[in-house]
């Protein structure tokens, strides 16, 4: 035996003449006419077989049977729309103009990206890696979102998440113990770079700048080969490098905060992209996941470099 397929218009009035208790009301609220929501509960209380509703001069109230479809109702309807505004959002065009750190534009960035493109196919992403320092500064002029990098507890934006400085050198070498220390930094504007500085100065450490370079890769490269020591995040650390501390006798770093930075009137394909990022970064397990996966794919003589 076939049953009865639940037209949502027919829901629809069902539901307005139960929320206000009067075909006349529901009528005005559905912008039709009375006896056309009469004739559509006419019409489901026929493909039901069942009375919906009581009617009398003063009252229109549910029988039990409208009172057990009500919720289905409800729910069916909450489901069509959602449905239908998902695949309506799968047809959003547009391009989105992504700043980002080199780190995270890497590693932690693309897999994001690919899923995200995986829904919403016909939205362009234009990604800019480098220091971000500058890169708020330029939204709405260059950038329509910016994943930036901020002193923690004096960040702008939307908090991502929090991530610690940690000093870095290569596996097999001690070249923390040079006196004065080699160094391998950023350019000028990196937080890192001035963090690093005023701590080894703080310590009354010496110290001499051996490497300076916007490529993140060819800065841990150079602490890979025992050259210099640089500064890393301990969220993304680099797999071949390892961790120094006051026990290595390393100043401590403070912490920074990740932050996502929105363009005002950010188009609609905008405000997708920064919500699917914002969700994925604040969980760790995403993080983790992507890094692990790019470590894994990486080459044996590879260097993998992500501070």
């Amino acid at each position: 035996m076939n049953l009865p397929v639940l037209d949502p218009d027919l829901l629809k009035a069902f539901v307005a003449v139960a929320d206000h208790r009067s075909f006349t009301r529901a009528a005005t609220s559905l912008n039709r006419t009375q006896s056309a929501v009469s004739m559509q509960i006419k019409r489901l209380e026929d493909r039901l077989g069942v009375e919906l509703f009581q009617r009398t001069k003063a009252n229109v109230d549910l029988t039990s049977a409208g009172e057990g479809l009500l919720g289905y109702a409800r729910r069916i309807l909450m489901l069509n729309d959602e449905a239908v505004g998902r695949l309506r959002e799968h047809k959003v065009e547009g391009v989105v103009r992504l700043g980002v750190m080199d780190d995270y534009g890497t590693f932690i960035v693309p897999p994001l990206l690919a899923s995200f493109i995986a829904s919403y196919p016909l939205i362009h992403v234009e990604m800019e890696t480098g220091l971000t320092a500058s890169m708020p500064g330029r939204l709405g002029e260059a950038y329509d979102l910016v994943i930036a990098m901020h002193p923690a507890g004096r960040g702008e934006g939307e908090f991502l998440r929090r991530e610690q400085a940690v000093w870095a050198a290569g596996a097999a070498h001690s070249i923390e113990e040079q006196d004065p220390l080699p160094v391998a930094l950023y350019p000028q504007g990196c937080l890192f770079r001035k963090w690093a500085i005023e701590a080894l100065d703080a310590a009354k450490r010496r110290w001499r700048l051996a490497f300076v370079s916007h490529s993140l890769a060819a800065v841990e490269a150079i602490a890979t080969q025992g050259l210099a020591v640089t500064v890393v995040k301990a969220g993304t650390f680099p797999p071949r490098l390892r961790p120094l501390s006051d026990r290595d006798g390393m100043p401590p770093l403070p912490a920074a905060d990740i932050c996502l930075h929105r363009a005002t009137n950010l188009s609609r394909a905008g405000v997708l992209l920064a919500d699917h990022l914002r969700t994925a970064i604040r969980n760790e397990v995403p993080l983790q996941r992507a890094r692990a996966s790019a470590v894994a794919s990486a080459e044996p003589n590879e260097i993998v470099a992500c501070p």
